[in-house]
C-alpha cells in the first residue's frame, strides 16, 4: 500500500501541471485583456513621433504646442482644369472657400494664388482647431474634403501637410487588422504543409494569437510607466515578431515533443524531456535577440528607439507562451493531436532520403571551393547596394496615390517657381524682427510671414523657391541654420532632412552596439571566439547581399523613387539578431556531436543533417511573415519586408547551410578557439564536466 502514492503522484502531477498553467493564462489573459484593447489608443502618428529627439524640427513641432490653439493643421486646397479654370470654377472656389471658413477656425483669412497658366488656384488655409488632437486632425480634414468638390472636369484635392498626416495616419490605423489577419494566414498555411495534420497546426497559431494578445497589454503597460513611443509601425513588427519568432519556437518544440513521444510512453514526461532539450537552445536565441533589439534604446530616433522595447516585448511573450501554454495545451490533447501521423510509442520514424544531408556532403567535399564562391556571390550581391535609390520623398511614401499627393504633384507643375510646402521657424521673440530681416535676406527665401507669439516664442512661415525636399530647399534649411543663432528651422521638409541625418547618425552607433552584445552572447553560449565571430561576419554579409538585391529591385522592379532612411539600420538589427537565431541552433548541435567524440567536420555534417529540415522549416515562416510587410500600402514597410524576407532566405538556405558548415569544416577544432573543443580529441574534458549540451531537434 505504501507505494501506490509513489506510483500516483506522477499520474496526478501528469494531469494537474497543464491544467494549472491553462489556468494560470486565462488569468494573465483576463488582467491583461483591458490593457491590450487600450493599445490603439494610445498609438500615435503624428510627425513629432518619429522625428529625432533633440533635433531642430522636433523643437519646432513641440513649441508649436505651446502656441495659441496649439500645433496648426495647415492645409492647401486646389482647383484645377485642364485648359484653364473658368469664372465658374473660381466662384465654385470662393463659395467652398467661404463655407469653410465660416465652419472652422482659422488663424488667416485665406487668399487665392493662381497660377501663370490660369489652370490652378491655390489656397492655403490653417487652422489651430485640432491642436495636437490626431482625431480632431482628421476630422477637420475630412469635413474639409467634403465641402470640397469639383464637377464637369474641375478637380479638387486638399493636401498640405495636415493631410499627408491624415493619409499617413488613415494607413497606420488601418494596418492592425489586414497586418494580423494576413500574418495569420500565412503562418496557418504554412503550418499545414509542414505538419501535414489537419489540427496539429491550430494549436500553434492559437498560442501565437494569445501572445500577441499578451504583448499588446505588456506594450501598453509599457507606455503608462515609461511613456514607451507607440506608433503605427513599431506596434505592426510587434505583432510580425510574435507570430515569426513564436511560430519558430513552437517549430522546435512540437519537433522535438514528437520524437520524445516514440521513446517516452507519457505526454507529460515527454514534453518535460521536450523542454529540457530545446528549451536552452530557444530561451538562448530569444535572448540574442532581445538584446540586439534592445540596441536600438541608444538611437536619436524616436521610432527606432520604441521600436526596440515593443519589438523585445513580441519577442519575450512569445517565448513565455511558447514554453508554458503550448507544452501544457500539446499534453491535455495528447498524441491524436499529431493525427493521421500519430508518433507511436516505441516506434521509430520513416528513413527519408534528407536533402540537407546531400547539401552537406557537397559542402564537405570541398569546403574551401564552396566558401570562397559563397563570398564571391554574396560579395557581387551586396555591389547592388550602390543601386539603391535616393532618400524616400513624403509624397513618395505610398504605394498608391492619396489625395494628398495628387495634390502636392499638380501644385509642383503648376507652381514650378514657389514652394507649396512652408518652413516654419520658431525664434525667441525678443529677436523676431532681426530674425525675419535675416530670413528675408538668406539666398532661396520667397516669402517669410510673422506668425503667433507665446510664451517668448514667435511664429515665422517661411516658403522658399524651390520645390520641397529639393537640393535647393535643402541649403536653405541649412543656411538658415547657421544663420539664426538661437532659433528652430522646422517644417515638413526638415523634417525629412533630420530623419536622415539622424538615421545615418544612430547607424554609427547602434550597429557596434547590436554587435557587441550578440558577440557577448554567443561568447557565452558557445564558449568561443572563432564560432561567434563566423556567424556574426556570416549575418553581416547577408545583411549586405539583401540591400544589394534590393537595390536591383526597389526602382527597375517595384518602381519606388526612393529609399527609407531607416531601411539600413532595422533591417541590420533584425537580421543580425534574427539570423542569429538559426546559427545558435547549428551550433549547438555541433558543440554536441563534439562533446560526443565527433570530429568537427563530422559533427557539422551531422548537425545540418538532423537539424536542416526543422531550421529550414522555421525560416520559411520567419520570411514569410515579414513578406506580408510587402503588401502594405507604405513603401517604408514594405521595403523592410522585402530585405528582412530576402535575408533570412539566403541565410536560412545558402549562408547556414553551405557557408556556415564549409568554414567549420574547412576549421576544424579551430572553430571553437579557444575553448576546450579546441584541444585535440586525448586533452578535451569528459562531456560530464561541461554543462549539459542542448540537443536541437532533428528534422
Amino acid at each position: 500500500m505504501g507505494a501506490i502514492p509513489n506510483e500516483a503522484a506522477p499520474a496526478r502531477r501528469r494531469r494537474a501541471v497543464p491544467w494549472v498553467f491553462l489556468g494560470l493564462w486565462i488569468v494573465v489573459l483576463a488582467v491583461a485583456s483591458p490593457f491590450a484593447s487600450k493599445l490603439s489608443g494610445v498609438q500615435t502618428d503624428r510627425a513629432v513621433d518619429y522625428l529625432p529627439a533633440s533635433a531642430s524640427s522636433t523643437e519646432v513641432a513641440e513649441l508649436q504646442d505651446k502656441l495659441p490653439g496649439g500645433e496648426a493643421t495647415e492645409l492647401v486646397l486646389v482647383y484645377h482644369r485642364d485648359g484653364g479654370l473658368t469664372a465658374a470654377d473660381r466662384k465654385t472656389a470662393t463659395d467652398q472657400v467661404t463655407e469653410i471658413a465660416g465652419a472652422h477656425k482659422l488663424v488667416v483669412k485665406p487668399e487665392a494664388v493662381p497660377s501663370k497658366d490660369g489652370a490652378t488656384l491655390m489656397y492655403p488655409i490653417a487652422s489651430t482647431e485640432p491642436g495636437k488632437d490626431e482625431d480632431k486632425r482628421d476630422t477637420l480634414v475630412n469635413d474639409v474634403r467634403d465641402k470640397t468638390h469639383g464637377e464637369d472636369g474641375l478637380s479638387v484635392d486638399v493636401g498640405g501637410a495636415g493631410a499627408l498626416d491624415t493619409d499617413a495616419s488613415e494607413v497606420y490605423n488601418s494596418l492592425g487588422g489586414p497586418l494580423l489577419y494576413t500574418t495569420a494566414g500565412v503562418v496557418a498555411l504554412l503550418l499545414i504543409v509542414i505538419y501535414r495534420s489537419p489540427f496539429l497546426w491550430l494549436v500553434p497559431l492559437a498560442v501565437a494569437g494569445v501572445a500577441d494578445y499578451f504583448a499588446m497589454g505588456v506594450a501598453y503597460g509599457l507606455y503608462q510607466a515609461f511613456g514607451t513611443s507607440v506608433t503605427g509601425q513599431s506596434s505592426g513588427i510587434m505583432t510580425i515578431l510574435v507570430f515569426g519568432a513564436g511560430t519558430d519556437y513552437a517549430l522546435l518544440l512540437v519537433s522535438r515533443y514528437r520524437e520524445e513521444l516514440r521513446r517516452i510512453e507519457h505526454p507529460y514526461d515527454a514534453m518535460i524531456a521536450a523542454l529540457r532539450g530545446c528549451g536552452p537552445a530557444v530561451l538562448a536565441s530569444s535572448g540574442t535577440v532581445a538584446a540586439g533589439l534592445l540596441c536600438l534604446l541608444a538611437a536619436d530616433l524616436n521610432s527606432s528607439r520604441g521600436m526596440g522595447p515593443l519589438g523585445t516585448v513580441g519577442v519575450l511573450c512569445a517565448l513565455v507562451t511558447m514554453l508554458t501554454l503550448l507544452p501544457a495545451v500539446l499534453v491535455l490533447l495528447g498524441r491524436r493531436v499529431f493525427w493521421p501521423l500519430v508518433p507511436a510509442f516505441g516506434s521509430t520514424p520513416k528513413q527519408r532520403r534528407s536533402l540537407f544531408s546531400a547539401m552537406g556532403n557537397s559542402a564537405g567535399r570541398r569546403p574551401l571551393t564552396v566558401l570562397a564562391s559563397g563570398a564571391v556571390l554574396l560579395g557581387a550581391l551586396a555591389l547592388g547596394a550602390f543601386n539603391l535609390p535616393g532618400a524616400l520623398k513624403q509624397e513618395d511614401s505610398f504605394t498608391k496615390t492619396p489625395e494628398s499627393v495628387s495634390a502636392m504633384k499638380t501644385l509642383a507643375t503648376a507652381y514650378p517657381a514657389l514652394n507649396t510646402q512652408p518652413i516654419t521657424v520658431m525664434t525667441p521673440t525678443g529677436r523676431a524682427d532681426d530674425s525675419l530681416t535675416r530670413i528675408r535676406d538668406t539666398e532661396g527665401v520667397g516669402r517669410a510671414e510673422r506668425g503667433r507669439t507665446a510664451e517668448g516664442w514667435t511664429e515665422i512661415t517661411v516658403t522658399t523657391t524651390s520645390a520641397p525636399e529639393s537640393d535647393g530647399e535643402t541649403a536653405t534649411i541649412e543656411a538658415l541654420r547657421d544663420g539664426l543663432d538661437g532659433s528652430y528651422v522646422g517644417g515638413p521638409s526638415a523634417q525629412q532632412l533630420d530623419l536622415k541625418d539622424t538615421n545615418a547618425r544612430d547607424q554609427n552607433i547602434v550597429v557596434p552596439l547590436v554587435l557587441g552584445a550578440v558577440l557577448l552572447v554567443l561568447v557565452a553560449l558557445l564558449r568561443s571566439i572563432v564560432a561567434p565571430l563566423l556567424l556574426l561576419t556570416a549575418v553581416v554579409a547577408v545583411w549586405g547581399a539583401s540591400l544589394g538585391i534590393a537595390g536591383l529591385v526597389f526602382g527597375p522592379l517595384f518602381g519606388f523613387d526612393g529609399t527609407d532612411p531607416g531601411l539600413g539600420l532595422l533591417s541590420f538589427v533584425f537580421l543580425v539578431a534574427l539570423g542569429v537565431d538559426y546559427g545558435i541552433f547549428l551550433m549547438h548541435r555541433m558543440r554536441e556531436e563534439c562533446l560526443n567524440g565527433a570530429e568537427p567536420g563530422e559533427a557539422a555534417l551531422t548537425a545540418l543533417r538532423t537539424t536542416g529540415g526543422v531550421i529550414a522549416s522555421a525560416g520559411l515562416v520567419l520570411a514569410a511573415t515579414f513578406a506580408v510587410l510587402t503588401s502594405m500600402p507604405l513603401v517604408s514597410l514594405v521595403e523592410l519586408g522585402l530585405v528582412i524576407a530576402v535575408g533570412v532566405l539566403l541565410d536560412t538556405f545558402l549562408v547556414r547551410t553551405y557557408l556556415v558548415t564549409s568554414a567549420s569544416v574547412a576549421l576544424g577544432r579551430k572553430v571553437w578557439w579557444p575553448g576546450p573543443l579546441s584541444r585535440p580529441a586525448a586533452a578535451v574534458p569528459p562531456p560530464t564536466h561541461e554543462a549539459e549540451p542542448v540537443r536541437v531537434p532533428s528534422s
